[in-house]
């Protein structure tokens, strides 16, 4: 054995002691993975202030994170346009009188079941 073997890592601590641990991609499948962190990476698109999104890994699974748009890079007529998108709407009640419709409730106390 005297030439290099692809995915074999030796390790040697002394003169008369050397192991050999074979690395290959089926090591994670029946042994645990060799990391000091194992923490669980989620995919996520984050969204530009542009409009570009782009596809990141992300410790909390989150679906979207959209970053904020500076107000201060903006036209006057786009900020103004920003900002009262941003103020609540004002809900308009419509109310109608409706004294005589011709509706006679007796005409229909034959589908009553007693």
């Amino acid at each position: 054995m005297s030439g290099k073997m692809p995915g074999v890592l030796r390790v040697t601590w002394h003169p008369l002691q050397t192991i050999l641990r074979g690395l290959n991609c089926r090591t994670a499948s029946v042994t645990k993975m060799h990391r000091k962190t194992y923490e669980r990476m989620y995919p996520t698109i984050v969204v530009l202030p542009d409009g570009s999104s782009i596809n990141i890994k992300y410790h909390e699974p989150r679906h979207i994170i959209k970053l904020p748009l500076n107000l201060a890079t903006l036209t006057e007529a786009e900020r103004k346009l920003r900002l009262l998108a941003r103020k609540p709407k004002t809900v308009i009640k419509m109310e109608e009188d409706i004294d005589d419709d011709g509706f006679d409730a007796k005409r229909y106390l034959k589908f009553v079941k007693k």
